[in-house]
């Protein structure tokens, strides 16, 4: 049975993209009904004090960045959705995945993945989508696809946890199915 990780890469209680990662799962166990286990992160599950070689040398690596990697290894794909702080990734998540890359440098462990982002503003997280994409190889990940979300006040219903803008719900479903069937016949290639 396949296992498939969702990852918010943000530590917020009133994560965005938790909710994305949330709706884009949903949708994914509709393509994989049984044939598949769904599991979602939270960040807040990992907190660690903030990499340096000094701390790592002295206290050595700290448990939750072992579970980290346990649990990404554990997953056979993952779809992660990055908060964007200042044109990257969220400091939470940076830390946590500096942590896990001391114990295993290829940190996505060769799996496929969708990378997604939301925001509230009309780039919908394009910068750290990009950047996150681009990096993904170096850490054997396998970007399978990409997907971004602007406007999140306006295109996402929270209650609902799902997408009001009809062209880019459209969109995320594509992806997803596309995404489920390579998943389910074994033939995932990065982009």
């Amino acid at each position: 049975m396949l296992k498939i990780l969702g990852l918010p890469a943000s530590n917020s209680d009133q994560s965005i993209n938790a909710m994305l990662v949330r709706h884009a799962v949903r949708v994914m166990q509709l393509h994989l009904n049984a044939k598949a286990e769904f599991s979602v992160l939270d960040l807040n599950d990992f907190e660690m004090p903030i990499y340096k070689p000094e701390r790592e040398k002295a206290e050595g690596i700290p448990l939750e960045a072992r579970e980290f990697v346990r649990q990404i290894g554990f997953a056979d794909a993952l779809i992660i959705s990055f908060a964007e702080h200042n044109g990257s990734v969220s400091a939470a998540f940076k830390n946590i995945f500096d942590w896990a890359s001391r114990i295993e440098p290829k940190v996505y462990h060769g799996r496929p993945l969708v990378m997604m982002a939301t925001s509230p503003g009309a780039r919908g997280g394009a910068s750290v989508l990009e950047i996150s994409s681009m990096a993904a190889p170096f850490f054997e990940g396998k970007v399978f696809g990409t997907f971004s979300l602007p406007n999140f006040n306006e295109t996402f219903d929270r209650e609902r946890e799902d997408i009001l803008d009809a062209d880019k719900a459209k969109e995320l479903a594509s992806l997803l199915k596309r995404f489920a069937l390579a998943l389910n016949e074994g033939h995932v290639e990065g982009d």
